[in-house]
């Protein structure tokens, strides 16, 4: 679940940066595909065993500690960024 979070994340951050103008891509050459010949040959095959894995859950009693916690307001310094756009 963490895996397909973090790739939305990323996913939604590269089109960010192309919609805020953070990244520019210019095409500098047309594109040709190469000639290619294939004749014969055949498709592996396989045959795989894979163990069973019985996922489930159960309940347990477990300590868990209570923590109170206080806030206070303290000055700090923050870093600022500045950011150009790409041409």
């Amino acid at each position: 679940m963490r895996g397909i979070l973090l790739a939305a994340v990323i996913v939604l951050a590269v089109i960010a940066a192309f919609a805020f103008g953070l990244i520019n891509v210019n095409q500098t050459k047309e594109t040709r595909l190469p000639e290619v010949a294939v004749q014969g040959g055949q498709a592996p095959a396989f045959d795989v065993d894979t163990a069973k894995v019985n996922v489930g859950s159960r309940e347990t009693s477990v300590d868990v500690p209570t923590v109170e916690v206080g806030t206070s307001k303290t000055d700090v310094e923050l870093p600022t960024v500045d950011v150009e756009k790409a041409n």
